[in-house]
């Protein structure tokens, strides 16, 4: 579960930039206070909650994980649509290609693909020899 200040802008984030497809929301005086959402391409799903008016919903050490296939046209898409990636997709040490962007309420977020290096121990083994280097 996310906790956001605009479940509605979460929406419209995950929803209709990442898509990702509406499940179920709940709804206080005709404003949604709670969605929960179904990653595209698979059975993972995500909550948004709003939180209270004085509650923080900073999420240091915490960063969101999801693998896209097609991951250099997905982010040239985003941009497309004027989203700000921090990052743009690139190769890390460990074999993975990653992107890093942030929520509407500034959660960090990591689109990635890992491919078949995803379960390689040999892959590992090379990020912890570039951490040591």
């Amino acid at each position: 579960m996310v906790y956001v200040k605009d479940v509605e802008r979460g929406l419209a984030f995950y929803r209709d930039l990442l898509g990702f497809k509406l499940i179920e929301d709940f709804r206080h005086e005709n404003k949604p206070v709670y969605a929960r959402l179904r990653a595209p391409g698979g059975d993972g799903t995500i909550a948004l909650h709003q939180a209270g008016p004085e509650a923080s919903v900073l999420s240091d050490g915490v960063r969101l994980y999801f693998e896209v296939r097609e991951l250099d046209d997905f982010c040239r898409n985003l941009q497309k649509k004027g989203f700000h990636i921090t990052q743009l997709p690139r190769m890390m040490p460990w074999g993975w290609r990653h992107a890093y962007l942030n929520d509407p309420d500034g959660h960090e977020i990591s689109l990635y693909w890992a491919g078949e290096n995803r379960m390689k121990k040999t892959v590992m083994k090379a990020a912890q020899k570039a951490a040591r280097a």
